[in-house]
């Protein structure tokens, strides 16, 4: 095994159970330890379930709509009954990880690497991915002025959020698949791949020290509202155009213990689902009544509503396209082949899909025996 391997799979270990550095409102985050929600605990109303609380972590991001929306409008408090939500926000996947395998989070919205980094660090044992959220909202963002077409990227300087992460692994993927050559661990090659916190990139693009980004929203239409331009979505590389962005996850203890609060959490998120779908424009107001709560700050107009349609609300976790993702983080060789087998259980949501005359979701594979 190469040195330079060694030291990344260590480093992306390490990132798997640290925080990283604070940015707010940011897609499958990199950043600050959770921070307690300033609504405390959700009021209760009806019959408890087997917990009184249900601790529930998300992102104050829009690819964590289903969770925004869900607390914000008590959807989801509604399926719960007397079982009060107790919201944490977090700007790190790794650190709402560290939570979960913690014991002081029963339930988390997250982006599929840290689902997988978290699985294979505990070896199984700690989480189940039991819903999708989230789909796309990822796009690649670029000087119109020193890129103009995908064939102008060679010799460029290109951000993603960090080394490792969802989007590194598909840029690194996608550049490959162009016939250039990228070392992994370094960012350096035929592009350059700059890491970088989605909360200084756009500072990093006005200042000239990056020709692009491949970001998730809402970074990528910041950066378009700073004059750049849509260059690629990747929902264009997807078969059905689709990729799984966001995961609803849970404490395997928890999952065991109280079923019936995560079938109603899962209720929940079902109906939020609808709801968001059923009525788009409600729901990008709620979802940025949310944010503002969370952070003090709304989003634009200019930087939510083109946002917002780019990211597609779905119960499906997609789950072959985490395998996929993956396989190309496999392939640059920031990670070893990770066994995947049981990381999702599905039961649950499945049985609430029933409940509402939908379709069951398949689990690729890849579900809990």
């Amino acid at each position: 095994m190469p040195a330079s391997r060694t030291t990344l799979r260590r480093g992306l270990a390490a990132a798997a159970a640290l925080p990283l550095l604070a940015v707010a409102a940011t897609a499958c985050g990199y950043g600050s330890e959770a921070k307690d929600d300033q609504r405390s605990e959700v009021a209760a109303e009806g019959k408890k379930l087997s917990a009184d609380t249900v601790r529930i972590g998300y992102f104050p991001n829009l690819t964590h709509a289903t969770a925004l929306v869900g607390v914000q409008e008590g959807l989801i408090q509604k399926e719960l009954g007397g079982t009060r939500i107790a919201p944490q926000t977090f700007n790190a996947g790794p650190s709402e990880i560290e939570a979960l395998n913690g014991g002081s989070l029963d339930i988390g919205f997250i982006g599929p690497s840290p689902s997988i980094n978290g699985y294979v660090k505990s070896q199984g044992k700690n989480l189940r991915i039991i819903s999708g959220s989230a789909s796309g909202g990822v796009k690649l963002v670029v000087n119109p002025d020193r890129i103009k077409t995908l064939d102008d990227i060679k010799g460029k300087r290109i951000a993603t959020p960090q080394k490792g992460n969802t989007q590194d692994v598909a840029f690194l993927n996608w550049v490959s698949g162009k016939g250039l050559k990228v070392d992994a661990e370094s960012g350096k090659g035929d592009v350059s791949v700059v890491r970088t916190d989605n909360k200084v990139t756009p500072d990093a693009y006005k200042s000239g020290s990056i020709d692009g980004a491949w970001v998730p929203e809402p970074t990528a239409s910041k950066l378009v509202s700073e004059g750049a331009k849509v260059l690629l979505d990747e929902t264009a590389l997807w078969p059905g155009k689709q990729f799984v962005i966001t995961n609803i996850i849970v404490s395997q203890t928890f999952l065991k213990e109280h079923p019936d609060v995560v079938e109603a959490v899962l209720r929940g998120t079902v109906k939020t689902n609808a709801w968001i779908n059923a009525n788009p424009e409600k729901a990008k107001a709620s979802a940025n009544a949310a944010l503002k709560a969370e952070t003090g700050k709304e989003l634009a107009p200019e930087v939510i509503d083109p946002a917002w349609p780019s990211i597609r609300i779905t119960d499906d976790p997609l789950a072959a396209t985490l395998k996929t993702q993956s396989e190309w983080a496999v392939k640059a060789e920031l990670i070893d082949e990770p066994d995947l087998n049981g990381i999702y259980d599905l039961t649950l949501l499945n049985k609430v899909l029933k409940a509402e005359g939908r379709p069951e979701v398949a689990d690729a594979g890849l579900g809990a025996k």
